[in-house]
């Protein structure tokens, strides 16, 4: 995440007890265990990246691989298949835009793993940009504990089927761009993809 991000990036870390007792909780009712989730974190601000750390551990969440960019996490995804990938958006050098499309431009399972976008720009255009490149989720800074449990439980136990046409591969936007005037008018022409490659 580049300096240039013009909301805080300081992620709220109080309560961060009753978040773990949150997700303890919500695990046994669950049927995703997010505790046993492998999870790529991609985050170019080594304090940021530090922050979201301690609020996934404190979630339960401790089976974590960290990278610094776009290209060292493609390069963990050639030996790794994460459960969840979050990535931040405004990096340098490769940003978060960018890797979610090498993502869903992969061959094998990895193309299809639920992807969390967080970023301090939330305007509606910069949402639609983010569904067009194939995220699963997206997260506004500041985040909390809850929030970010939230939408991890959010593409974890409510994914969404994937769609591919000459220009676009990933999760279904009709559900996503609801709230908005946008449209995917391409949708209905095209057929869901399985997501159990073999």
């Amino acid at each position: 995440m580049s300096s240039a991000t013009p909301s805080t990036t300081s992620a709220t870390t109080s309560g961060t007890t009753s978040a773990t007792t949150s997700a303890t909780t919500s695990s046994a009712t669950l049927s995703v265990d997010i505790t046993q989730l492998n999870l790529l974190l991609v985050e170019d601000n080594i304090h940021f990246r530090t922050l979201m750390r301690k609020v996934l551990q404190a979630l339960g969440i401790d089976n974590l691989e960290e990278t610094e960019d776009g290209i060292e996490a493609l390069e963990v995804l050639q030996t790794k298949t994460p459960d969840l990938v979050i990535v931040d958006w405004k990096m340098d050098g490769m940003d978060g835009v960018e890797f979610v499309k090498e993502i869903r431009s992969l061959k094998g399972p990895n193309r299809f793993v639920p992807i969390i976008m967080v970023t301090g720009y939330t305007e509606e255009r910069l949402r639609t940009t983010a569904n067009n490149a194939g995220v699963s989720g997206f997260l506004g800074k500041p985040i909390s504990p809850k929030s970010l449990l939230g939408r991890i439980v959010d593409v974890m136990e409510n994914p969404r089927p994937f769609f591919e046409t000459s220009d676009f591969f990933g999760p279904d936007r009709r559900k996503t761009n609801q709230k908005f005037d946008g449209k995917d008018l391409r949708l209905h022409q095209i057929d869901p993809v399985d997501q159990q490659p073999t």
